[in-house]
């Protein structure tokens, strides 16, 4: 059988303690090439016992995680429950220095762990989807402008949009965030053009536009930045990017939500309710392009049915998947 096959070559690129403490003992640690610098990189894989072609959960880790963080584990067992392939790759680990941070390295990794996948299991190629929290935001939407047909979906939670604008909104309240940025780019942000360029390409912001043909489902927690430490101006000023014109927030209705951690009166909508966030209400939500922002009663913090049941219903060509859970 092919799966057989496939399952033979699967076993020899799995390192030698290849089951995970705490994870489920279905997902492996396993190594695949770089095609960037010809390194052998890490990463947490699952792949289903069938002949039939796939989807595939490409799943990040946080800002200052790597591929062995448990924080990921509810990606995995959906993959298991719903019989998705599964890969969390480590992109250079946590975001503390220049070849991780959105770099040409870290962005070829997530590059090469999707043809790694699609290598060992058959891959559905129309259902190739993307989701990250806080640092994995911030590498899923920059992937979502690098990359934009490889998806079928990417789902951003929290993310950092901007690191020159983060470092600055970093530098008194999370200073450990401040110097990780320094650490990445070589030096203090706006110290210099070749730092501040630095920054910038490592920035979704630099790259996301509204001609982007991938579906966006962007969240945030509308008391982030108080409570946590991405503010959510990020992920409005993300969904700005690639709305359309008249779908965008203006930039006073952004700082008083910011400000004040609340939704305006001409913005609130008292009937607005989605059930895939549990007791984590829906606050606003805003339609443009191929893309959508939820903001929710929360803070630093994903909602992983909500994320997961989003990226079920995205078809690549423009339809909807009829799986349900």
């Amino acid at each position: 059988m092919l799966f057989a096959a496939l399952f033979c070559i699967y076993i020899q690129h799995v390192s030698p303690q290849a089951h995970c403490e705490q994870w489920p003992e279905e997902v492996i640690r396993i190594h695949y090439n770089s095609s960037i610098d010809h390194s052998r990189q890490p990463a947490l894989f699952f792949a289903p016992q069938t002949d039939i072609a796939v989807p595939l959960l490409v799943a990040l880790h946080t800002w200052s995680g790597d591929y062995m963080q448990p924080e990921s584990i509810p990606y995995a067992e959906w993959c298991i429950k719903h019989q998705w392939a599964f890969i969390h790759p480590d992109f250079r680990g946590p975001n503390t220095h220049p070849i991780a941070t959105g770099s040409e390295y870290a962005i070829q990794d997530i590059i090469d762990a999707v043809k790694y996948a699609s290598s060992i299991c058959e891959i559905d190629k129309q259902r190739i989807y993307l989701i990250g929290v806080s640092g994995g935001g911030h590498m899923a939407l920059l992937m979502a402008a690098k990359v934009p047909d490889l998806w079928a979906g990417v789902s951003a939670w929290v993310p950092v949009v901007d690191l020159k604008v983060w470092y600055f909104e970093s530098l008194e309240r999370k200073p450990k965030y401040a110097a990780d940025i320094e650490n990445s780019v070589g030096g203090v942000p706006g110290s210099s053009a070749l730092i501040d360029s630095s920054c910038a390409q490592r920035s979704p912001l630099t790259f996301l536009n509204h001609r982007l043909g991938v579906k966006l489902d962007i969240n945030a927690g509308i008391h982030d930045g108080h409570e946590g430490s991405v503010p959510v101006s990020h992920a409005m000023r993300a969904f700005n990017a690639v709305a359309l014109p008249g779908h965008r927030f203006s930039d006073r209705e952004i700082d008083a939500i910011v400000r004040q951690e609340s939704i305006p009166s001409h913005l609130y909508d008292p009937e607005l309710n989605d059930s895939e966030y549990g007791d984590k209400k829906v606050l606003l939500r805003r339609h443009s392009n191929h893309s959508r922002i939820t903001l929710f009663e929360g803070g630093h913090e994903i909602v992983f049915k909500a994320g997961l049941r989003w990226l079920a219903k995205q078809g690549q060509k423009g339809e909807e998947s009829e799986e349900n859970e």
